[in-house]
């Protein structure tokens, strides 16, 4: 049985985990870079070993630092998280060689449904519906103009290793293939030291609906239900919820059965997540499996109630899932926000930089998954998502309701943000009506991207607060006192302008 995990990841995702083995009564050891030292899972563990400088390919991507920080610290399981590490097969098989436990599948699950052109293969052969297109790779322009003759326009090009949009093009005429292709391997080749690709026919209209997977050693399988993740922006999902809002009953039955068989097909243990495309007829088609835990799991955790890093704790310690298939059920609804330290106006750019001020959100059936504090500083180095917004409803009119009431609540100075642009997502008429695709943000773009006057109204308030402590140090102060205030106070020119000074 296990008895101490190190946490191989960073951010929110270590602190959640970290949290479920306290419960657990399980010690913890958080691992971190140079620029990590006082990031709060580090804080939050029982212990921490330093791994490496900054750059993640020194220090959360290096498998022998990791091993070496295991050692160390006796830990005699890994807890991936999700990114970095997580579906790499290499780190999995390593840490089965020296006696670590893995909480996660086997390398072999990993290889195999990390690489989608053999996925694809894999669940072509167990029956399960796979969208039209290559079971081999495509190197050549007459290659996929054959295809793209066979299954007609438009076609994807898509990368076999990874995801995230990278190594994707959408091709819609003949003449982009050969741009297309060029430009979809070498994005790929750069990202995941593959170039191989691969085509599919493009879904119009597309829904981006997963189902959450648990499955044990014993033989046994269940999926815990649906996540709907059609709001994304650059292929990347920013505002999740279940139940979906376009299923059936008989259609979210016959997809979950589809999702557990894909899962059977590989023999498949612990936690994960099957990825399918939806058309606007409810056709469904598998697109992709994630072996790991997905960014968006707390909404199904707060839907089925289920602890799924606790579930994933069980299965690597070889027990049986105590889940049964028929007495789980959804409850209520439930939406995700994810809030990045990013510019929305600046297509997406990061902004790393100090976090001057924070106010959390709470109340009844409100949740965030953080990882930040005041006086933190968020790292250039790393993926900019900072918190998650997790929200329980009744249904999902009251979810929305709260997920507006939590957001608007939800204050961060110091650094750019996308907590306004998540609010005008939640409050668009077709999200609303629970009307959209994954083209929602490219159609809606005017109207979400719009410009603020103040990069949020929680800035605002700091700056107002500040002006008033600076009032109360002039009517204590010297005359020389007061000239030094009076000279830093002109630094200020975000301020000052702010105050009309």
């Amino acid at each position: 049985m296990i008895k101490k995990v190190l946490v191989a990841n960073r951010g929110e995702i270590a602190v959640r985990i970290i949290r479920s083995c306290r419960e657990l009564g399980l010690p913890t050891v958080a691992v971190y870079s140079d620029a990590d030292r006082k990031a709060m899972h580090v804080l939050y563990a029982d212990e921490a070993c330093h791994i490496g400088p900054s750059p993640s390919i020194e220090s959360y991507l290096n498998i022998e630092n990791i091993i070496g920080a295991a050692r160390k610290s006796g830990a005699d399981a890994i807890h991936p998280g999700y990114g970095f590490l997580s579906e790499n097969p290499v780190f999995s098989e390593r840490c089965s060689r020296e006696g670590i436990i893995f909480i996660g599948p086997s390398s072999h699950a990993i290889s195999t449904m990390g690489d989608k052109i053999t996925a694809r293969k894999t669940m072509t052969a167990a029956g399960v519906p796979v969208v039209p297109g290559t079971d081999e790779c495509i190197t050549s322009e007459e290659e996929a103009l054959s295809v793209i003759d066979q299954i007609g326009l438009p076609v994807m090009i898509k990368a076999s290793a990874g995801g995230g949009g990278k190594g994707m093009r959408l091709v819609q005429k003949a003449t982009e293939v050969k741009s297309a292709l060029r430009a979809a391997r070498s994005e790929a080749k750069t990202a995941f030291g593959n170039d191989a690709v691969f085509i599919e026919k493009y879904i119009e209209s597309p829904h981006h609906i997963e189902f959450q997977i648990l499955a044990d050693g014993h033989g046994n399988a269940v999926h815990l239900f649906e996540r709907e993740c059609s709001v994304q922006r650059r292929h990347q999902k920013i505002v999740e919820e279940t139940p979906s809002p376009i299923l059936t009953p008989e259609r979210r039955r016959q997809m979950g059965d589809t999702a557990v068989a894909a899962a059977r097909a590989v023999n498949y243990q612990g936690a994960g997540t099957i990825e399918f495309i939806v058309d606007s007829q409810l056709n469904y088609y598998f697109l992709e499996m994630n072996t790991r835990l997905q960014v968006e799991h707390p909404i199904t955790e707060r839907v089925v109630g289920v602890d799924l890093v606790k579930e994933q704790i069980h299965i690597a310690n070889g027990l049986p899932l105590t889940l049964k298939q028929e007495l789980l059920e959804q409850n209520g609804h439930a939406i995700e926000c994810r809030v990045y330290a990013e510019d929305p106006a600046n297509n997406f750019m990061p902004a790393p930089g100090r976090v001057t001020h924070i106010d959390i959100p709470y109340g009844v059936g409100v949740r965030v998954d953080g990882s930040i504090y005041e006086g933190f500083e968020i790292p250039l180095f790393y993926d900019p998502l900072i918190a998650k917004l997790i929200v329980w409803g009744k249904d999902r009119k009251e979810a929305l309701e709260r997920t507006r009431r939590a957001l608007q609540e939800f204050k961060i100075a110091g650094v750019k943000n996308n907590l306004k642009f998540l609010e005008r997502i939640v409050n668009a008429p077709g999200f609303v009506l629970g009307d959209y695709t994954t083209h929602f943000i490219e159609e809606n773009k005017e109207a979400l991207l719009k410009d603020d006057p103040c990069d949020s109204d929680c800035e605002d308030i700091v700056i107002i607060t500040a002006f008033m402590e600076y009032i109360r140090l002039m009517e204590k102060a010297s005359p020389g006192e007061m000239t030094a205030l009076k000279n830093n106070w002109k630094n200020y020119s975000r301020i000052r302008s702010v105050l009309k000074l």
